[in-house]
């Protein structure tokens, strides 16, 4: 790795402003703000819109697709389209 071309890796903050979690992990991202960590150092903070503690999927929040009702009602509007010709 040549040096003075990388950006610095550094431990990040990133906190979801949605779900409230808050999270430290190695990271090039860069930062303005800064938050106090439990440890009592101060670190840059990066916030996130989406995380595992908001995204519908992680959270069970997710909407289900009703997909057989959707193909009953396109059969029923449009015909079965099995070449009758109907």
């Amino acid at each position: 790795m040549q040096h003075g071309i990388h950006p610095a890796y550094r431990p990040v903050v990133f906190r979801d402003r949605v779900g409230g979690l808050t999270f430290l992990t190695r990271s090039t991202a860069t930062a303005d703000r800064t938050v106090e960590w439990a440890d009592g150092t101060t670190r840059p903070v990066v916030d996130v819109e989406v995380s595992s503690a908001s995204h519908p999927f992680y959270t069970g929040n997710a909407r289900v697709l009703d997909t057989a009702g959707r193909v009953e009602r396109y059969h029923r509007r449009y015909g079965r389209g099995d070449g009758a010709g109907h």
